[in-house]
Order: C-alpha cells, then structure tokens, then sequence
C-alpha cells in the first residue's frame, strides 16, 4: 500500500495562508482494497503526525466576535475594533539580541487577535483569553467561572496592578505592562475585549511577543493613537515583558511581530536596531517547525544566569557588549570555563546569522542549513539550553538528510529548555521528513509549516 498526498495553499484577503494537505491510501496490487481520500479540511490527518494549518485571521476574527458578544453584556457588534499580531520562528541568532548581535526572524502564520470596544467607564479593563478555556468549558461558563480559571480579569488603566505570580490570570500581567506602557497612556479608557491566540504558548514561537503587540495595536486601532515610531513600540512592549512578567527578554521577538513583513525573512542588527527584510520567494523551499510538545519557562533562573553571564563577560573584557569582542578577548581575560562557554556560543552565533542571511539572500540552502546545524550544536553544547526531545528531533531530521531527503538543516529554535525546532527542507520532501519524524520520535510532537507573514496591524470585518 502506498500513501500519496497533494498539498495545497491558498491565500486570503488579509493576506493569511491555510495549508491543505490531501492524503489518500491507494492500493498496489488488490483491488478488493479500498481507497480512503480525508478531507483537506482536516487538520489532522489520521494515521499520521500531527500536522496543524494555520486558522486564517478572518476566521480568528469572527471567532473573537462570537466570544465578546456571549462574555461582555454589550451585543452590538458595531464598532468592534480588531487588531492582530503574529509570533515568530528565529531560523538562526539564539540568545543574541541581548548582547546587541545579530537575528534572523519572520513573522508567522500564528497570531494573536484582540477584538473588543470602548466600554463606557473611565479606566476599567475587562479581558476574556479564549486559551484559558476550551469551548465545552465555554458553553456553561459564567463570569465567576471564567475569573476563577484565570480567563477572565478586569485592571484600572490608571493604575495598572501587577498579579503575583500564583495568581490563576497572571496572563495578564503582559497586556497589564503593555496598558502601562503605551505612549499615550493617559488617553487609554475604560473597554471591553476578548483575546484568542493560535501562536502555541511555552513553544517557543514567541506567544508572549504576539500577546503584548497585539493588545498593543489594538490600543491604537481602539483610540486612533498610533505609535508612528514602530521600534519605540518593540521597546515598550519589550519593557512590558521586563517589568511586568518578570522575563528580561532582549528586542527581537516585540520587533519582528511590529516589523515583520510578508514574504520575508528579517535581519536585524540589535545594536543599531535596524532591519534588513530579505526576500524568501522560491516555492521550493518550506520551513518545518516542529514542537516537541515540551513546554519551556524563560522566568526560572536558567534564562537569567546566561544573559548575566554574557553581560560579565563583555564587562570582564572592558566591551560594552559580546558583540565587540572576539575569542581572544575572551580567551585572555575570562577565567570562568562556563562564562567561556557562553560567550563562545554569542560570538560565533552573531557571526554565523550574519553569513547566514547573505547565503539565503543568494539562495544557497546548503550553506545556510550548515550554519544551522552549527548553531544547534552551539546552543546544545556551548550554551546548553536544549533538551534531549529537541536535540532528538534535530537528530531526527539529519537523519532524513542522510537518507536521501531534502534536509538543509535543523535546529532548536527560541530561547530553549523545551519548544520547537525548525528545519529547512525542499518542499517536495516535507511529508516524507515529517513522517519519518512522527513514526520516531518518543514524544507527541505537532507540525506546522510556516509562511513568513506580515507584522502586527489592525483588520477591518
């Protein structure tokens, strides 16, 4: 028995992407044996991996609407205002962007939508997060339930309060730090709006980044009061994220979801903060992220110890930054083997995005995959952020390479201990790469293909 698959895409409005895959068990030799064709609807397609399509923003926004008109006593749905931003995959440049190097993101079809409409108090904000429950939970929740679970939680914009961790909404405290931050923070009044989010929290596709420049766009579609200054947007949504869900995440992930563009991949320099959109145009390349299912937490101490080793690094060295010193620097003043370490991965790490972006401006696959690998062996070894589930999913993709499949090259993605990995692979072999993974791999891993989307906006529906 043989099992062939026809993939196709198609784009809407907004400019959305949905993956449909068509998978049918045909017969060699009996045909007494029948043939089975499943919709290409599906989104998982049985005896196979766990393959997720991406719900076009069109289709997010009505499901958002559907929420706000059963949560909030408002019913008229005129005036809604929709905003919606994406997570991202970082194809190379991990643990970078703190020490002012380079990065190597693209937006991604999975985002955050916020909807909702002025509420008629002067500073009260009541949020729904559709992702803290599911929609048999829905059907029978009341306000009580809903705030009880965490999915439902209401701030003073005037004085935003930071929930202590334990708390069942400490979601919130993102959006809570955005509201604080916003630019013109004393226009904000009081509304009402549900969030949804299709970006896999703890994947390490930047769910928290989507989140934070999502509510912010929203803010600024809601009162007409645009930030015409997109990276002092990146920071003040980055400053959320430092100050309110105590995570001191450097600037990619807030400037790619403000920034990103459609089609492109983006080079961008952390010290000077500009960004260098590339081009990624040829239809026979995809990018698989792969989620090992393995949830990772950047605000444990294994995300702060790192970035501060980094930081006493370069102070050892009399540099301002990892970014202005070499090997040799590191070499002849650190002491630490691990701070050695850590610094051996951010110096070769910006070095190898650098390169990387040019080879994949000239479309030379073979060598941007090589540093790929390089980067994972990196941040396994050097960096030591990887898990066994992601290092086993890499393995498993240079496998596939080794046995004739168009694998470039694989690697962890994000800031590690847990998440997803990304592998770029020649499109005509992405269901032989994903199969031969899924039958493998010891944990439940769900696929997804990417395309690279445009950056945080407001929809009109």
């Amino acid at each position: 028995m043989s099992l062939s698959r026809s993939t196709a895409y198609s784009h809407t409005l907004d400019g959305s992407q949905t993956l449909a895959i068509e998978h049918t068990l045909n017969q060699d030799t009996s045909p007494k044996k029948p043939t089975l064709s499943i919709s290409p609807d599906l989104t998982l397609f049985s005896e196979m991996a766990d393959v997720v399509k991406a719900t076009p923003s069109k289709e997010l926004a009505a499901k958002a609407k559907k929420l706000y008109l059963k949560h909030f006593s408002d019913k008229n749905d005129e005036d809604l205002v929709f905003a919606v931003a994406p997570g991202r995959v970082n194809l190379i440049g991990e643990h970078t962007d703190y020490c002012a190097g380079y990065v190597f993101p693209m937006a991604i079809n999975l985002v955050t939508i916020v909807c909702g409409k002025l509420n008629g108090t002067e500073s009260t904000i009541n949020l729904v997060s559709a992702n803290m429950f599911n929609e048999s939970d829905d059907e029978n929740a009341d306000s009580e339930k809903l705030e009880n679970i965490g999915a439902k939680t209401s701030f003073d914009a005037k004085n935003v309060e930071k929930l202590d961790s334990t708390h069942p909404a400490k979601w919130s405290n993102y959006v809570r730090g955005v509201a604080h931050n916003f630019h013109e923070k004393s226009e904000i009044k009081g509304f009402d709006a549900v969030i949804i989010s299709t970006v896999p929290i703890g994947g390490g596709l930047s769910s928290s980044a989507s989140l934070e420049v999502g509510f912010y766009t929203f803010i600024e579609n809601l009162f007409v009061l645009y930030n015409e200054n997109p990276v002092d947007k990146a920071h003040r949504c980055k400053k959320a994220e430092h100050d309110y869900a105590d995570v001191p995440c450097g600037i990619m992930d807030q400037f790619i979801s403000t920034c990103g563009k459609l089609g492109h991949a983006s080079l961008i320099d952390c010290e000077s903060e500009e960004i260098k959109h590339i081009s990624m145009p040829d239809p026979e390349i995809s990018i698989l992220i792969i989620n090992s299912n393995k949830k990772h937490e950047l605000s444990g101490s294994e995300y702060p110890e790192r970035r501060n080793a980094c930081f006493e690094a370069a102070r050892i060295c009399g540099k301002s930054s990892l970014r202005k010193c070499t090997m040799q620097d590191i070499n002849e003043n650190v002491k630490d083997e691990l701070m050695i370490k850590r610094a051996k991965h951010v110096i070769g790490e910006i070095k190898r995005t650098k390169q990387a972006s040019e080879y994949l401006a000239f479309g030379d696959y073979d060598k941007f995959g090589d540093l790929m690998n390089q980067s994972h062996n990196s941040l396994r070894d050097d960096f030591q952020v990887s898990t066994p589930e992601l290092d086993q999913l890499v393995d498993l993709a240079r496998e596939c390479k080794s046995n004739g499949l168009g694998v470039y090259g694989s690697r962890m993605t994000g800031g590690g201990f847990g998440g997803c990995t990304v592998t770029l692979v020649a499109y005509q072999d992405h269901e032989k790469v994903i199969e031969y993974i899924n039958e493998r791999y010891s944990g439940n891993a769900t696929f997804f293909l990417a395309y690279a989307s445009e950056g945080a906006r407001g929809i009109q529906f």
